[in-house]
């Protein structure tokens, strides 16, 4: 993938590969936000759009971990 960047006109090439611990890490806790809404749904019985909710706030609270952290990992380079 090329990009190009808008400042000076050059194109840019991404630098890092995504490694194999990072994917298996976005696949557990893939797992475990379904497994949540599973759980949210069918133990606790608290209702299917709740659960749906209660799985979305999770996911979006990793996603914003992940991006903080990442963003702290670029900033030491």
């Amino acid at each position: 993938m090329i990009a190009e960047d808008a400042a000076d006109g050059e194109q840019v090439t991404p630098t890092d590969e995504v490694s194999t611990a990072t994917m298996v890490a976005y696949a557990v806790a893939g797992t475990a936000v379904v497994g949540w809404f599973l759980f949210g749904w069918l133990v606790q019985r608290q209702g299917f759009i709740d659960s749906v909710g209660e799985a979305a706030g999770t996911g979006f609270a990793l996603l914003l971990i992940v991006s903080v952290i990442g963003t702290v990992r670029r900033s030491r380079r």
